[in-house]
């Protein structure tokens, strides 16, 4: 710990401020050029995310290598409609479309095909198949934008008689992918907006905001470019979901870093008349709760190292290196900064050196006064209020998120697609495929054959290519492949093809690898919670030499975390009209939640056990209470506004985990970590502190004393 605070005297000395600030601008340079690339080697195949015990995975795995493989093609299927009737000039508009579409189309894969006409009568419709790269992302425009200029060539569904719309796998994916462009600089403006209004008026002060955030762009583009790299050299996958929740983690806890750094170094320079040493004395001080804090974030996402789904593991490593990056930048830069400048940058509330340090009593000072005088009730009753809000997981169903809700709104595709099945109902998405040995072929194709769920019936509903000792089947599904039917359809070949062993038959595509992500993310949320609990308590228990108030932290932070999680369930399912959450959406929520959570508790009891050595628990409860709880709500604020900016984008799984963790944020900082956990520590009393001294000693302890200007009858008052 001494070579710790020797390197955290660092910033603030008369020399070592410079080196600091020259040393993060050459990192800078480096690292701004290198951040921006981060986008392009981000994956967001769901095959990507899959472990390598999973069917869907060991199939491609064998495509990708076999010689004589087919490539991998997502399938565009353009929808002609007359609602009059399909006529013989919409058939030589077809006939001539099909002709473009074959010679312009670039990577078009094989023979664009036409479907017979639609049994109503009123569809033609004209699959386009095309090339796509198993990893790594794919610029889906090129292709997009040559069939919409033959489709639509006026950029209207409306061509005449006929109505035109694209659809397919490959219209879903192009309009998903389209989602996450842009999506790293989207939410940077929007965070460091958020960011900017909300430090503005927590400080209100035209200057002292630019340094947070000033701080957090420096680390963030650091994070960036370290996942960069990892991604080009560790093979580490990283996907537009996580890619986006790096950016408001970053701007989230390191604003959440520099609020605890800059209100105890205000304190400092009442009492120093040299900056310098204020922040000396500030670092030192507030350094223990921001490193704790860190290190319990960064290590409960480590935690998702255990997951099967490779998105989550790359989840896991992001988040560690955003939090380290955030951890750094507020310990180093900006307190280097904060000593360059004068104590002028605060103004119009310049801090100055003698003049009286009051913490006003305001909403704290009164909230810890009603905790002095009536804590059990105070604690049970917010108890019983997160009680009643948990009943709202009866709202909570994750799995997979059905096409049609996966977006904000409804997108062409989305539309077209919907457009599709009604005319052409027996027209999946995408093709079931299965991988089975050479010796089995008849009696593998006859089960494919005979299925109810799939189309092999249909017109190129069923191929069957050799691959050495193996053969490939690509399939059309008989239903949509996110239905439940679809699900029911892979478990039953599953099921069948098992039951001949000489087969070794894999079923893999979007709707298998779909279950195969949804087992994974079972598995995960089965190993990583307690693996993150366990871990949170650990570091509860280290930094507050304590067993009973960790238990007690841990308690209510699991409370919060459920209680907003219903309330989420209840308004994405109510409000949203989305009654399905992601699979990985309640891990990603608890991880946040709790790391959070448990960052707040560190704020609050590190503060609380100082002021208890001086003052004895339950003043010092209230004390602590009082002069965190603006600093905390703070935090909250700027964490809970920094994930709200993800409700902004036009996907479901980014607003359902945006309005989650804000909410839960709020939630923990308005309500929990201010009124329930003060409350309930302070009904326990001394005891809090065991096995330590304290609980004996309750060491410090002056009767009579006063908590600012909380009377100290409050302050001794009991139910």
């Amino acid at each position: 710990m001494g070579t710790l605070q020797s390197l955290l005297r660092i910033p603030s000395g008369r020399r070592g401020k410079w080196a600091v600030l020259a040393l993060w601008l050459i990192v800078g340079v480096f690292a701004f050029g290198t951040a921006s690339k981060l986008y392009n080697v981000e994956q967001n195949n769901a095959d990507a995310y899959l472990p390598h015990s999973a069917q869907s995975t060991q199939l491609i795995d064998y495509i990708q290598h076999a010689p004589g493989a087919p490539p991998n093609t997502d399938t565009a299927t353009v929808l002609y409609v007359n609602e009059a009737g399909i006529g013989a000039a919409d058939r030589a508009r077809v006939q001539h479309d099909v002709a473009a579409y074959q010679s312009t189309v670039p990577g078009v894969s094989g023979q664009v095909g036409q479907l017979p006409e639609s049994g109503d009568g009123k569809a033609l419709a004209v699959t386009v198949p095309v090339r796509i790269p198993v990893t790594g992302n794919f610029d889906f425009d090129p292709a997009v934008n040559a069939i919409t200029a033959v489709a639509q060539p006026d950029g209207k569904v409306q061509q005449g008689s006929l109505q035109v719309y694209i659809a397919g796998g490959f219209a879903l994916d192009a309009a998903a992918n389209g989602a996450f462009k842009g999506l790293d600089t989207k939410l940077l403006y929007g965070a460091g907006a958020v960011v900017v209004i909300i430090l503005l008026l927590t400080y209100r002060s035209p200057f002292l905001w630019l340094l947070p955030v000033f701080s957090s762009v420096f680390a963030l583009q650091l994070a960036q470019a370290i996942m960069y790299e990892l991604v080009q050299h560790a093979g580490v996958v990283v996907s537009g979901q996580s890619g986006g929740i790096l950016t408001v983690l970053v701007f989230g806890v390191g604003t959440d870093y520099a609020l605890l750094l800059v209100a105890r170094y205000r304190e400092e320079l009442h009492n120093y008349e040299d900056k310098h040493e204020a922040m000396r004395i500030a670092l030192g001080r507030s350094s223990p709760a921001v490193i704790a804090s860190a290190l319990t974030v960064m290590l409960a996402t480590l935690g998702l190292l255990v997951s099967q789904l490779a998105s989550n593991v790359g989840l896991g490593k992001i988040g560690a290196i955003g939090v380290a990056c955030s951890l750094l930048a507020m310990t180093t830069l900006l307190p280097a900064l904060l000593v360059i400048l004068p104590r002028g940058i605060f103004w119009p509330n310049v801090p100055r050196h003698d003049a009286a340090a009051h913490t006003r009593v305001g909403v704290w000072g009164r909230v810890s006064a009603l905790v002095g005088r009536a804590p059990r009730r105070v604690w049970a009753s917010t108890a019983l209020l997160l009680i009643v809000l948990s009943f709202g997981l009866l709202n909570l169903h994750s799995g997979q998120i059905p096409t049609a809700q996966s977006f904000i709104g409804t997108p062409a595709a989305v539309t077209a697609q919907q457009k599709l099945e009604t005319h052409y109902p027996e027209r999946g998405t995408q093709p079931l495929q299965v991988l089975a040995s050479a010796s089995s072929e008849s009696q593998v194709s006859q089960i494919l054959q005979n299925d109810s769920g799939l189309a092999a019936g249909s017109p190129g509903g069923f191929e069957a290519v050799p691959l050495g000792d193996r053969v490939f089947y690509s399939v059309s599904m008989a239903e949509a492949a996110d239905s439940p039917e679809a699900v029911a359809t892979v478990h039953r070949l599953r099921d069948q093809l098992s039951a001949i062993p000489e087969a070794h038959a894999l079923v893999g595509g979007f709707t298998a690898a779909n279950i195969d992500v949804e087992s994974s993310a079972a598995h995960d949320r089965d190993w990583v919670i307690p693996i993150v609990l366990a871990i949170s308590f650990v570091i509860l228990m280290i930094l507050l030499r304590a067993l009973v108030a960790p238990l007690l932290l841990l308690a209510s932070v699991i409370l919060s975390f459920l209680a907003a999680l219903g309330v989420a369930a209840f308004v994405s399912d109510h409000a949203f009209g989305r009654p399905t959450e992601d699979n990985s959406y309640p891990l990603f929520v608890f991880i946040f939640l709790v790391a959070l959570g448990i960052d707040y508790n560190i704020f609050l009891m590190t503060r609380v056990r100082e002021e208890t050595h001086r003052l004895g628990t339950r003043p010092g409860i209230l004390r602590g209470l009082t002069v965190t709880g603006g600093v905390i709500t703070s935090a909250g604020c700027v964490l809970a506004a920094t994930f709200a900016v993800l409700t902004t984008l036009p996907l479901t799984q980014f607003t359902q985990i945006g309005f989650a963790v804000a909410f839960g944020v709020l939630l923990d900082t308005l309500l929990v970590r201010t009124v329930l956990v003060p409350a309930l520590c302070y009904d326990v009393g001394p005891r809090i502190w065991w096995p330590s001294k304290l609980a004996r000693e309750d060491s410090g302890s002056v009767p009579g004393a006063r908590v600012l200007d909380v009377d100290a009858d409050a302050a001794g008052g009991r139910d």
